[in-house]
Protein backbone atom coordinates (compact mmCIF):
# COMPACT_ATOMS: atom_id res chain seq x y z
CA UNK A 1 0.00 0.00 0.00
CA UNK A 2 1.22 3.86 -0.74
CA UNK A 3 0.11 7.31 0.20
CA UNK A 4 1.20 9.65 -1.98
CA UNK A 5 0.90 13.27 -1.26
CA UNK A 6 1.33 15.23 -4.50
CA UNK A 7 1.25 18.75 -4.56
CA UNK A 8 -0.86 19.01 -8.50
CA UNK A 9 -2.48 21.59 -10.58
CA UNK A 10 -3.92 21.66 -14.05
CA UNK A 11 -1.32 21.91 -16.52
CA UNK A 12 1.45 21.33 -13.65
CA UNK A 13 3.69 18.12 -13.51
CA UNK A 14 2.53 16.18 -10.21
CA UNK A 15 5.34 16.99 -7.72
CA UNK A 16 5.41 14.19 -4.80
CA UNK A 17 5.74 15.93 -1.33
CA UNK A 18 5.42 13.39 0.96
CA UNK A 19 5.42 9.09 0.87
CA UNK A 20 3.86 6.85 3.41
CA UNK A 21 4.49 3.00 3.05
CA UNK A 22 3.53 -0.38 4.12
CA UNK A 23 3.81 -3.74 2.78
CA UNK A 24 0.39 -5.83 3.70
CA UNK A 25 1.04 -8.86 1.14
CA UNK A 26 -2.58 -8.69 0.97
CA UNK A 27 -1.98 -10.70 -2.13
CA UNK A 28 0.13 -13.33 -0.79
CA UNK A 29 -2.59 -13.90 2.28
CA UNK A 30 -5.82 -14.93 0.54
CA UNK A 31 -7.77 -17.24 2.42
CA UNK A 32 -8.83 -20.35 0.14
CA UNK A 33 -6.78 -18.93 -2.67
CA UNK A 34 -9.50 -15.65 -3.43
CA UNK A 35 -10.63 -14.39 -0.10
CA UNK A 36 -9.28 -11.35 1.46
CA UNK A 37 -9.02 -12.63 5.23
CA UNK A 38 -9.79 -11.00 8.52
CA UNK A 39 -5.93 -10.07 8.97
CA UNK A 40 -5.43 -8.93 5.45
CA UNK A 41 -8.78 -6.41 5.81
CA UNK A 42 -8.00 -5.26 9.33
CA UNK A 43 -4.58 -4.30 7.96
CA UNK A 44 -6.27 -2.24 4.90
CA UNK A 45 -8.70 -0.41 7.11
CA UNK A 46 -5.54 0.50 9.53
CA UNK A 47 -3.21 2.21 6.33
CA UNK A 48 -6.67 3.61 5.59
CA UNK A 49 -6.85 5.13 8.77
CA UNK A 50 -3.37 6.10 8.88
CA UNK A 51 -3.57 7.77 5.38
CA UNK A 52 -6.83 9.93 6.39
CA UNK A 53 -4.21 10.90 9.53
CA UNK A 54 -1.67 12.04 7.55
CA UNK A 55 -4.16 13.90 4.81
CA UNK A 56 -5.37 15.91 7.55
CA UNK A 57 -1.94 16.35 8.62
CA UNK A 58 -0.21 17.42 5.58
CA UNK A 59 -2.93 19.64 4.41
CA UNK A 60 -4.42 17.32 1.59
CA UNK A 61 -7.32 19.22 -0.44
CA UNK A 62 -8.79 15.65 -2.26
CA UNK A 63 -8.06 11.86 -2.02
CA UNK A 64 -7.89 9.65 -4.88
CA UNK A 65 -8.13 5.84 -3.49
CA UNK A 66 -7.56 3.19 -5.66
CA UNK A 67 -6.77 -0.52 -5.64
CA UNK A 68 -5.15 -3.07 -8.37
CA UNK A 69 -5.45 -7.01 -8.52
CA UNK A 70 -4.47 -7.89 -5.17
CA UNK A 71 -8.32 -6.83 -4.49
CA UNK A 72 -9.77 -6.94 -7.68
CA UNK A 73 -9.23 -10.54 -7.55
CA UNK A 74 -10.88 -11.19 -4.62
CA UNK A 75 -14.04 -12.99 -4.81
CA UNK A 76 -15.36 -10.71 -1.00
CA UNK A 77 -13.35 -7.54 -2.24
CA UNK A 78 -16.80 -5.51 -2.66
CA UNK A 79 -17.83 -6.26 0.91
CA UNK A 80 -13.94 -5.69 3.06
CA UNK A 81 -14.51 -2.21 0.36
CA UNK A 82 -17.92 -1.30 1.75
CA UNK A 83 -17.12 -1.71 5.27
CA UNK A 84 -13.82 0.33 4.64
CA UNK A 85 -15.72 3.13 3.04
CA UNK A 86 -18.93 2.64 6.14
CA UNK A 87 -16.06 3.67 8.85
CA UNK A 88 -13.78 6.00 6.67
CA UNK A 89 -15.51 7.48 4.53
CA UNK A 90 -13.11 6.62 1.73
CA UNK A 91 -14.05 5.02 -0.94
CA UNK A 92 -11.52 2.73 -2.79
CA UNK A 93 -12.09 2.12 -6.73
CA UNK A 94 -11.29 -1.01 -7.94
CA UNK A 95 -9.46 -0.76 -11.17
CA UNK A 96 -10.25 -3.18 -14.26
CA UNK A 97 -6.75 -4.52 -15.87
CA UNK A 98 -7.26 -2.39 -18.96
CA UNK A 99 -8.26 0.25 -17.03
CA UNK A 100 -5.10 -0.05 -15.28
CA UNK A 101 -2.87 -0.62 -18.51
CA UNK A 102 -4.96 3.04 -19.96
CA UNK A 103 -3.77 4.77 -17.09
CA UNK A 104 -0.16 3.88 -16.63
CA UNK A 105 -0.02 4.55 -20.65
CA UNK A 106 -1.53 8.05 -20.30
CA UNK A 107 1.40 8.67 -17.58
CA UNK A 108 4.34 7.18 -19.85
CA UNK A 109 2.64 8.90 -22.60
CA UNK A 110 2.77 12.20 -20.49
CA UNK A 111 6.55 12.07 -19.16
CA UNK A 112 8.23 11.27 -22.88
CA UNK A 113 5.68 13.09 -24.73
CA UNK A 114 4.29 13.26 -28.22
CA UNK A 115 7.55 13.39 -29.84
CA UNK A 116 7.84 9.78 -29.26
CA UNK A 117 5.68 8.45 -31.83
CA UNK A 118 4.00 5.70 -31.10
CA UNK A 119 4.64 3.95 -27.70
CA UNK A 120 4.32 -0.10 -26.74
CA UNK A 121 4.40 0.15 -22.36
CA UNK A 122 4.71 -2.96 -20.32
CA UNK A 123 4.05 -2.66 -16.88
CA UNK A 124 4.91 -5.70 -14.38
CA UNK A 125 3.11 -5.28 -11.50
CA UNK A 126 2.26 -7.72 -8.14
CA UNK A 127 -0.10 -9.65 -9.48
CA UNK A 128 -1.06 -8.42 -13.35
CA UNK A 129 1.17 -7.46 -16.31
CA UNK A 130 -0.11 -4.46 -18.29
CA UNK A 131 0.44 -4.20 -21.79
CA UNK A 132 -0.98 -0.82 -24.35
CA UNK A 133 0.59 0.13 -27.37
CA UNK A 134 -0.71 3.23 -29.21
CA UNK A 135 -0.16 6.75 -30.80
CA UNK A 136 -2.25 8.76 -28.48
CA UNK A 137 -2.80 9.69 -24.63
CA UNK A 138 -5.48 6.89 -25.20
CA UNK A 139 -3.95 3.40 -26.30
CA UNK A 140 -4.97 1.86 -29.35
CA UNK A 141 -4.58 -1.29 -27.09
CA UNK A 142 -4.97 -1.98 -24.00
CA UNK A 143 -3.86 -5.61 -22.09
CA UNK A 144 -4.10 -7.27 -18.76
CA UNK A 145 -2.63 -10.27 -17.97
CA UNK A 146 -2.54 -12.57 -14.70
CA UNK A 147 1.28 -12.44 -14.75
CA UNK A 148 2.04 -10.16 -11.78
CA UNK A 149 5.75 -11.49 -10.31
CA UNK A 150 4.33 -11.85 -6.82
CA UNK A 151 1.16 -13.91 -8.24
CA UNK A 152 3.59 -15.98 -10.64
CA UNK A 153 5.88 -16.50 -7.16
CA UNK A 154 3.77 -17.26 -5.22
CA UNK A 155 1.67 -19.57 -7.72
CA UNK A 156 4.69 -21.53 -9.29
CA UNK A 157 7.72 -21.44 -7.46
CA UNK A 158 7.79 -22.92 -3.85
CA UNK A 159 11.61 -23.69 -3.44
CA UNK A 160 14.31 -20.74 -2.83
CA UNK A 161 15.92 -21.09 -4.86
CA UNK A 162 13.72 -22.28 -7.10
CA UNK A 163 13.69 -25.83 -8.35
CA UNK A 164 14.45 -26.22 -12.41
CA UNK A 165 11.83 -27.62 -13.32
CA UNK A 166 9.18 -24.76 -11.68
CA UNK A 167 11.31 -22.28 -13.63
CA UNK A 168 11.22 -24.48 -16.52
CA UNK A 169 7.05 -25.08 -16.38
CA UNK A 170 6.59 -21.11 -15.78
CA UNK A 171 8.71 -19.94 -18.59
CA UNK A 172 6.70 -22.00 -20.31
CA UNK A 173 3.66 -21.07 -19.26
CA UNK A 174 4.07 -17.05 -19.19
CA UNK A 175 5.42 -17.38 -22.73
CA UNK A 176 2.08 -19.26 -23.57
CA UNK A 177 -0.11 -16.48 -22.13
CA UNK A 178 1.75 -13.79 -23.74
CA UNK A 179 1.98 -15.34 -27.34
CA UNK A 180 -2.18 -15.97 -26.85
CA UNK A 181 -2.73 -11.73 -26.79
CA UNK A 182 0.85 -10.71 -28.76
CA UNK A 183 -1.21 -10.57 -31.87
CA UNK A 184 -3.00 -7.38 -30.42
CA UNK A 185 -0.20 -5.67 -30.04
CA UNK A 186 2.05 -6.38 -32.79
CA UNK A 187 -0.65 -5.77 -35.75
CA UNK A 188 -0.24 -1.86 -34.41
CA UNK A 189 3.36 -2.39 -36.51
CA UNK A 190 6.82 -1.45 -34.46
CA UNK A 191 6.86 1.08 -31.49
CA UNK A 192 8.58 4.33 -32.15
CA UNK A 193 9.45 4.01 -28.48
CA UNK A 194 9.22 0.90 -26.27
CA UNK A 195 8.98 1.97 -22.45
CA UNK A 196 9.17 0.16 -19.59
CA UNK A 197 7.37 1.21 -15.67
CA UNK A 198 7.35 -1.10 -12.32
CA UNK A 199 9.90 -1.90 -9.96
CA UNK A 200 10.42 -5.00 -11.26
CA UNK A 201 12.10 -3.48 -14.83
CA UNK A 202 13.62 -0.64 -12.57
CA UNK A 203 14.95 -3.31 -10.36
CA UNK A 204 16.68 -5.26 -13.66
CA UNK A 205 17.69 -2.06 -15.18
CA UNK A 206 19.55 -1.40 -11.80
CA UNK A 207 21.23 -4.72 -11.59
CA UNK A 208 22.62 -4.30 -15.07
CA UNK A 209 24.11 -0.79 -14.51
CA UNK A 210 21.30 1.91 -14.81
CA UNK A 211 22.03 4.73 -12.66
CA UNK A 212 20.60 4.58 -9.32
CA UNK A 213 17.21 6.24 -8.25
CA UNK A 214 19.42 8.61 -5.71
CA UNK A 215 20.63 10.31 -9.21
CA UNK A 216 17.03 11.56 -9.84
CA UNK A 217 14.00 10.76 -12.57
CA UNK A 218 15.49 12.85 -15.24
CA UNK A 219 18.59 10.54 -15.75
CA UNK A 220 17.61 8.31 -18.62
CA UNK A 221 17.70 4.47 -18.23
CA UNK A 222 17.80 1.99 -20.30
CA UNK A 223 17.78 -1.92 -20.06
CA UNK A 224 18.54 -4.36 -23.38
CA UNK A 225 16.91 -7.83 -23.36
CA UNK A 226 20.50 -9.43 -24.04
CA UNK A 227 20.86 -8.31 -20.16
CA UNK A 228 17.69 -9.17 -19.02
CA UNK A 229 17.20 -13.04 -20.64
CA UNK A 230 21.21 -13.22 -18.48
CA UNK A 231 19.23 -11.91 -15.27
CA UNK A 232 15.94 -14.37 -16.26
CA UNK A 233 18.75 -17.04 -15.74
CA UNK A 234 20.51 -16.05 -12.97
CA UNK A 235 18.11 -14.72 -10.51
CA UNK A 236 16.62 -18.13 -10.89
CA UNK A 237 19.15 -19.59 -9.20
CA UNK A 238 19.76 -17.65 -6.55
CA UNK A 239 17.82 -17.33 -2.99
CA UNK A 240 15.84 -14.67 -1.90
CA UNK A 241 18.74 -13.46 0.44
CA UNK A 242 21.14 -13.57 -2.16
CA UNK A 243 18.74 -11.33 -4.45
CA UNK A 244 18.41 -8.97 -2.11
CA UNK A 245 21.95 -8.24 -2.36
CA UNK A 246 22.18 -7.01 -5.87
CA UNK A 247 22.08 -3.29 -6.28
CA UNK A 248 18.86 -1.71 -6.23
CA UNK A 249 16.54 -5.04 -4.86
CA UNK A 250 14.97 -4.21 -1.39
CA UNK A 251 14.70 -7.05 1.03
CA UNK A 252 10.85 -7.16 0.27
CA UNK A 253 10.57 -7.33 -3.68
CA UNK A 254 13.35 -10.04 -3.90
CA UNK A 255 11.63 -13.15 -3.05
CA UNK A 256 9.45 -12.14 -6.51
CA UNK A 257 12.06 -10.59 -8.83
CA UNK A 258 13.08 -14.14 -10.21
CA UNK A 259 9.45 -14.60 -11.81
CA UNK A 260 9.37 -10.85 -12.90
CA UNK A 261 12.78 -11.29 -15.05
CA UNK A 262 10.75 -14.18 -16.47
CA UNK A 263 7.79 -12.56 -17.66
CA UNK A 264 10.25 -9.56 -19.02
CA UNK A 265 12.11 -11.50 -20.70
CA UNK A 266 9.08 -13.56 -22.51
CA UNK A 267 7.64 -10.32 -23.28
CA UNK A 268 10.54 -8.59 -24.66
CA UNK A 269 11.61 -11.51 -26.52
CA UNK A 270 7.76 -12.02 -28.59
CA UNK A 271 7.45 -8.15 -29.01
CA UNK A 272 10.82 -7.83 -31.12
CA UNK A 273 12.11 -5.37 -28.40
CA UNK A 274 15.97 -5.05 -27.95
CA UNK A 275 15.67 -2.23 -25.44
CA UNK A 276 13.46 -0.82 -23.21
CA UNK A 277 13.29 3.03 -21.68
CA UNK A 278 12.15 3.06 -18.21
CA UNK A 279 9.55 5.09 -17.32
CA UNK A 280 9.38 7.10 -13.95
CA UNK A 281 5.60 7.51 -13.91
CA UNK A 282 3.36 5.07 -13.66
CA UNK A 283 -0.02 4.16 -12.43
CA UNK A 284 -0.46 6.57 -9.69
CA UNK A 285 0.75 9.50 -12.27
CA UNK A 286 -1.96 8.23 -14.52
CA UNK A 287 -4.87 8.38 -11.96
CA UNK A 288 -3.74 11.98 -10.76
CA UNK A 289 -3.57 13.24 -14.46
CA UNK A 290 -6.71 11.45 -15.60
CA UNK A 291 -8.17 14.04 -12.37
CA UNK A 292 -6.31 16.96 -13.01
CA UNK A 293 -7.36 16.91 -16.40
CA UNK A 294 -11.58 16.66 -15.32
CA UNK A 295 -11.48 20.02 -13.51
CA UNK A 296 -12.11 23.00 -14.14
CA UNK A 297 -9.83 25.70 -15.92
Amino acid sequence: MHFLVVDAHQGGRPLPVFSHKAELHLGDNLEEGSRLSRSCALRLRGFVGEALQIAEDKGVEELLAFATSAVRDAVNSDDVLASIKSETGVDIVVLPGPEEARLTFLAARRWFGWSSGKVLMLDIGGGSLEIAAGIDEVPDVAVSLPLGAGRLNRDWLTGDPPKAEETRQLRKYVRAEIARRAGEITRLGEPDRAVATSKTFRQLARIAGAAPSGDGPYVRRVVSHADVSELAKRLAVMSAAERAELPGVSRGRAPQLAAGALVADAAMDLFGLAELEICPWALREGVILRRLDTLSA
